[in-house]
């Protein structure tokens, strides 16, 4: 049984978001992912699932990682102020409790049971809040510029520093990458087991590890962005494969 799942592409669910959207005559609400996202998981070696914001508690969120090998926390809109005790800064999107609530419980669930999970962006963000640290709200107060986030979809190449000897050294190898970056918030105080990884020259954390996981970081940008470098992608879908392997599914729900 365990050689047999080893040898199977891992399934990776990705969070998505829950937007006005427009398509042909209809205007309605509805959950979408940019393609790169999938994308890459797919190139990577993996099945991308999508995830849409709703409602769940935390027996539905371990039903849901039963059926997945890995966890992606996509980008999107900020997280709510609320959840790390500050009041909203002007520039600050509006919350989307929904999906706060998903992702949360999808994390929590996963740190758990110690399912591999990759943050990027926004992930980042909240993987720092519900591990009790906070959030800077407007980087350019702290920076003096919008270098993080140009506007108008135009992601900014901005070199970063990894730490040696880290999860996500040994994932990207000798290779100081160079972050795709649309982010106009970023990590404060870091949360509970967490260790940062990865800052720009100004000190911007641009990325996370959780340390009593065997596979768990997150990014302030976007690898999404950048397809002929997978490496986070490849990094997460082979600790899924090692994980799969370890938590064989059986082929049918036993009844209750």
């Amino acid at each position: 049984m365990a050689s047999s799942v080893s040898n199977r592409k891992p399934v990776i669910g990705l969070t998505t978001y829950l937007e006005q959207a427009k398509s042909g005559v209809w205007d309605v609400q509805a959950a979408f992912l940019p393609k790169v996202y999938f994308d890459a998981v797919n190139k990577a070696g993996g099945i991308a699932v999508l995830l849409p914001p709703q409602a769940i508690d935390a027996d539905s969120a371990e039903t849901i990682l039963d059926g997945l090998d890995g966890l992606i926390i996509c980008g999107g809109k900020d997280v709510d102020p609320a959840r790390y005790g500050q009041s909203p800064h002007p520039l600050t999107d509006e919350p989307r409790p929904d999906r706060d609530a998903l992702e949360d419980a999808l994390l929590t669930a996963a740190i758990n049971r110690e399912l591999p999970f990759l943050g990027i962006c926004r992930g980042a963000q909240m993987l720092n809040v519900i591990r009790g640290g906070d959030l800077i709200q407007h980087l350019p107060e702290v920076v003096g510029d919008d270098r993080y986030q140009k506007g108008q979809g135009n992601f900014s190449h901005i070199p970063v520093k990894v730490e040696e000897d880290s999860l996500l050294a040994t994932v990207l190898g000798n290779d100081a990458p160079v972050g795709a970056m649309y982010h106009h918030q970023a990590i404060g105080e870091v949360g509970e087991g967490l260790s940062v990884v990865a800052t720009t020259e100004d000190g911007v954390i641009e990325a996370l590890q959780l340390d009593d996981v065997p596979f768990g970081l997150a990014v302030q940008w976007h690898p999404e962005q950048t397809p002929e470098d997978i490496g986070l992608f490849k990094g997460l879908v082979e600790a899924a494969q090692t994980y799969a392997a370890a938590h064989p599914r059986t082929t049918q729900r036993s009844s209750s």
